[in-house]
């Protein structure tokens, strides 16, 4: 039994699904067990680390979010048998990062409770993910041409989930990815501009991308951040513009399928961007 946390996440639920498509039996843990949208044959819980029989028995390996990797909870885990946990972690950790930044010490801090845990362990470390993108998303579904953001020439190697759910399936699935740390990208450097005109492509309208002040927009574009981490996040933003980022050939060399390009994911996504009926 593999227990996936965060199912009703993209990374999470797209996991799920193919660990499924594979044969492999699946618990998929939800604080909200309803928005679990899987195949029947997928046993669902509602993640309450108090109950930590329900989510582990019977259980070998685990996928977990940094939010979710609490000493106790890992604990529970190998108690009741889990042996694999891979970790949803990120690139911002690297030799010489900033460790101080928030995302950096909330993500350190699992990696060493799980080293510590006696669990063999699996780190997946992705820089920027596609979804980000959804941040313009209300805009253009409003029917907005000119989509505001910040740092126009910003620049990523954003990461489609469904990359990182596959190199996550396959380090569940195969041996040999125990004390392995992958460090996972798409395949090429976008800016926020080409972004907007990819979505605008796969939506079939022309988007044009409207630099604004950060932090006139950041609230707005970035509400769920918390505003010490969301001034930390513009000023790596800010840094990035004229840099290029670093990418990796880990999703192919994992899976054996290259990473899909920002153009791509703008269309696997395109009816998050339509209006809503």
């Amino acid at each position: 039994m593999i227990v996936v946390t965060g199912a009703t996440g993209n990374v999470g639920r797209s996991l799920a699904a193919r660990l499924l498509a594979a044969g492999a039996p699946v618990r998929a843990l939800a604080r909200d067990p309803r928005r679990v949208l899987l195949p029947e044959r997928a046993e669902v819980v509602r993640f309450d680390p108090a109950e930590p029989a329900a989510l582990f028995a019977g259980a070998t390996k685990l996928f977990l979010y940094a939010q979710a990797g609490a000493a106790d909870l890992l604990e529970a885990a190998r108690e009741h048998g889990v042996r694999h946990v891979v970790l949803l972690s990120s690139g911002i950790i690297q030799e010489g990062a900033d460790e101080t930044h928030p995302i950096h010490v909330m993500h350190a801090d699992v990696e060493r409770r799980i080293r510590e845990s006696g669990l063999a362990w699996t780190f997946l470390r992705p820089n920027a993910f596609a979804t980000n993108a959804l941040q313009w998303a209300p805009q253009i579904r409003a029917g907005e041409s000119a989509v505001r953001g910040v740092f126009a020439d910003a620049l990523s190697a954003p990461i489609h989930e469904d990359d990182i759910a596959a190199v996550a399936e396959r380090a569940l699935l195969d041996d040999g990815h125990e004390g392995a740390a992958h460090r996972l990208t798409g395949p090429e450097a976008t800016t926020n501009t080409d972004q907007v005109a990819a979505i605008g492509r796969a939506v079939g309208r022309e988007l044009t991308f409207v630099e604004v002040p950060p932090r006139e927009a950041g609230r707005e574009l970035f509400p769920h951040v918390p505003p010490p981490m969301l001034d930390r996040l513009l000023g790596n933003f800010e840094e990035s513009i004229g840099v290029p980022p670093e990418i990796t050939g880990t999703v192919e060399k994992i899976t054996g399928t290259p990473a899909r390009t920002f153009a791509r994911w703008a269309e696997d996504h395109s009816e998050d961007f339509r209006p809503q009926p």
